[in-house]
């Protein structure tokens, strides 16, 4: 069954939902990010243990959006860094059912909710930005590669594939990614010292000062300004990054002894809550006895930060030393 866009515009079949795409058994509350301040600052939000995440979804082709037709547009404007723009919000209607929203603009980051749980196009949703991810997500012949990051009825990015408009990406609504380029697919290979000169650019990259620090933001590159987004843009990771759990997954990085840390080695805390998960990037030992260390990291209530740390060497340190695998030296 068809539902169709009046004045002529393409007409949108109903559209099966993009899966539930989530880590086995692990939901998620919030946004991923790091939070805090001082020698314990910078933690990023561990997803909380849940049952079921979310169900498959199902969309029936027997039913249409409750509310369908043309989306109905709150536009405002806003001021800032990314310049005098129409759309600090905007509302827009949905259609079918059981849409997952996840924690980052990424189709595989966990489940943070479901618009449509229980009715076709029952939930409208209010975006404050998008971001192109330049991967394409297409159900029944739409298409698009934006994701929408919304603040109701729950807060997270859903694919625009899920919003009863004809275009690919929200009206009006700004675009978060630096000039509205596709972010960087991830890059093979690479070098420390490339890592780490990365990692100093958000040092100066805002107007000559320190990038904010931000669990709902993302900075002009397209990466989230916590710690583990930052993180993710110093390896040269897809944009908006991945987080602290998944820096220290095997397909990213190798546990290593502490005493083998290298420039551009990660130590991460993968433990606990926002209130203890954390990662920096280890620059260099600040002495022979291996007491200290120089590192880069994004720290809550206080942003990019290039200073000495202790974390994990202190016996029983949840904080281990991990090596990136995509270093060719």
């Amino acid at each position: 069954m068809t539902h169709s866009i009046s004045g002529g515009r393409r007409r949108i079949f109903l559209r099966r939902v993009v899966p539930a795409i989530a880590a086995a058994g692990i939901g998620a509350i919030g946004l991923v990010g790091c939070s805090g301040s001082g020698d314990t600052a910078g933690h990023d939000a561990k997803p909380a243990k849940a049952g079921k995440v979310a169900e498959k979804g199902v969309t029936s082709r027997d039913t249409t959006s409750a509310r369908g037709g043309a989306a109905a547009l709150e536009l405002k404007t806003t001021t800032g860094e990314f310049g005098t723009k129409a759309a600090a919000t905007a509302d827009f209607p949905t259609w079918g059912t059981r849409w997952v929203v996840h924690q980052s603009a990424d189709t595989g980051s966990p489940s943070v909710g479901m618009l449509n749980k229980d009715a076709p196009g029952q939930d409208r949703i209010t975006a404050d930005y998008q971001v192109d991810t330049g991967k394409k997500v297409c159900e029944d012949g739409a298409c698009s590669t934006y994701m929408a990051h919304i603040t109701g009825p729950v807060s997270g990015f859903v694919t625009v594939v899920a919003v009863d408009i004809p275009q690919d990406s929200l009206p009006g609504v700004p675009v978060q990614n630096g000039g509205g380029q596709p972010p960087k697919p991830p890059q093979t290979g690479g070098t420390r010292a490339e890592a780490l000169q990365r990692a100093a650019t958000w040092l100066t990259a805002n107007n000559g000062g320190r990038v904010p620090y931000s669990q709902a933001q993302v900075w002009k590159d397209g990466y989230r300004q916590d710690c583990s987004g930052y993180v993710s843009m110093a390896l040269g990771l897809r944009a908006p990054g991945t987080n602290t759990v998944g820096l220290a997954g095997s397909g990213i990085t190798k546990p290593i002894a502490l005493n083998d840390l290298r420039p551009g080695d990660l130590l991460i805390d993968a433990s606990g809550n926002n209130n203890t998960r954390h990662v920096v990037m280890f620059e260099k030992w600040n002495d022979a006895a291996h007491t200290s260390y120089t590192s880069y990291e994004q720290r809550g209530d206080f942003g990019t930060d290039h200073t000495t740390r202790r974390y994990g060497l202190e016996p029983g340190s949840e904080y281990k030393p991990y090596r990136p695998l995509k270093f060719t030296d």
